[in-house]
């Protein structure tokens, strides 16, 4: 018998049929552990889960897979036993989370807040807005959600460039981000949370992007210095778009909150509906994998 493990009914639901011989249990990670824990072989936890780990794994001693259902997997990596393959649910969040950068980049070039403001306050106030044709979107990320993003950005007429950590063909290298940021018009984070992308976006990085141009931040909040972010905007020079921030949630009377020049939206980019059936089509597609012995895709960590 194959043991999976889901967070909560939900998910058992979402999960569907699986072949015989599976058996599905479900705990969220706390309180009381259910019969059969101990066999798990399959895990999925919490979507970003990253509270008393260790004891999680440790109380499943059989454990061989974790499947993430999100596409970040930097809270839980470190924690992964030996022999257990991560998985994330690449793929999955992506159309959705290019949905939002598009919407917040046309939002800003074509002036929405401003209008709505104007439409809250009953004034009439035309102004000249901008559009996407032609403007050079660098895109700091070229996995799924990067790649996502430029195939919709060259659609509006748009000139997106992909960069990497490492260089390839039709993509550059981080390396080479002091020559780029200078001719970009819109700067997109799509990159993992790692050492190397942890505060990549400091005060020298915001300094070369030209005056006017928009940040937008659909990574992990930790990618930006917050502060150094924060002179930029309070001084007019920059524009920015964060469904990421750090710290997050933000805070009341956090001053990102009255920062001009800044859509703010709460972590919010993949909260679909079909959020969780999309993902959990990938679960059961990777259960099925598991059982036939075949190999499994989005692998992270394979174990050792």
């Amino acid at each position: 018998m194959t043991v999976v493990c889901v967070p909560d009914s939900n998910a058992r639901e979402l999960l569907g049929a699986l072949p015989d011989g599976v058996e599905v249990i479900v705990w969220d990670g706390e309180g009381t552990k259910p019969e059969r824990l101990a066999e798990t072989v399959f895990w999925v936890p919490q979507v970003e889960d990253c509270t008393n780990l260790a004891e999680k794994f440790e109380a499943m001693p059989k454990l061989e897979v974790t499947q993430l259902t999100s596409a970040g997997f930097e809270d839980i990596i470190d924690h992964v036993p030996d022999g257990v393959t991560l998985c994330t649910a690449r793929g999955v969040h992506g159309s959705a989370v290019a949905e939002m950068v598009m919407t917040v980049v046309l939002a800003t070039l074509r002036r929405l807040p401003h209008f709505v403001e104007a439409q809250r306050q009953g004034r009439w106030e035309p102004m000249e807005a901008d559009d996407l044709r032609a403007k050079r979107v660098l895109i700091i990320g070229a996995g799924d959600l990067g790649e996502q993003t430029a195939r919709r950005l060259r659609s509006f007429d748009a000139a997106p460039v992909l960069v990497a950590h490492t260089a390839r063909e039709g993509i550059h290298a981080t390396s080479e981000l002091p020559s780029l940021l200078p001719e970009a018009d819109v700067v997109v984070l799509t990159v993992p949370l790692t050492p190397d992308t942890t505060g990549l976006v400091d005060a020298e990085f915001l300094a070369r992007m030209p005056d006017g141009a928009l940040l937008v931040n659909v990574a992990r909040g930790k990618v930006v210095d917050t502060d150094a972010l924060l002179a930029e905007l309070t001084s007019g020079r920059l524009r920015a778009a964060l469904d990421v921030m750090e710290p997050e949630p933000l805070p009341e009377g956090h001053p990102l909150w009255k920062a001009p020049n800044l859509i703010i939206t709460p972590h919010a980019a993949g909260s679909i509906a079909q959020a969780g059936p999309r993902a959990f089509a990938l679960v059961n597609a990777q259960v099925r994998r598991f059982v036939a012995g075949d190999d499994l895709v989005n692998v992270v960590n394979g174990g050792s």
